[in-house]
């Protein structure tokens, strides 16, 4: 009963040709998405490869530590 509701809706409004050009529609769309999705993915991957590469460099431990607490920020007389 109820498919043959369904099946009378979309026989009024509808031809087959007409589902299957929305249903290419929309996974072309979804297609788009995925690739976009997947191309962001790899360079979010490529970007912390590289920050992890610049974060493993360690400061030198020549210099002398600065105290940055005194200035007039910090009312340090």
């Amino acid at each position: 009963m109820v498919v043959n509701y369904l099946h009378l809706i979309t026989s009024l409004f509808m031809n087959q040709s007409d589902i299957v050009t929305l249903l290419i529609i929309v996974v072309v769309i979804f297609s788009v998405l995925l690739i976009l999705g997947v191309r962001k993915s790899y360079k979010l991957k490529k970007e912390n490869e590289r920050l992890n590469k610049i974060d493993t460099k360690m400061p030198d431990e020549d210099e002398p530590y600065k105290d940055f607490t005194e200035g007039h920020m910090y009312d340090n007389k």
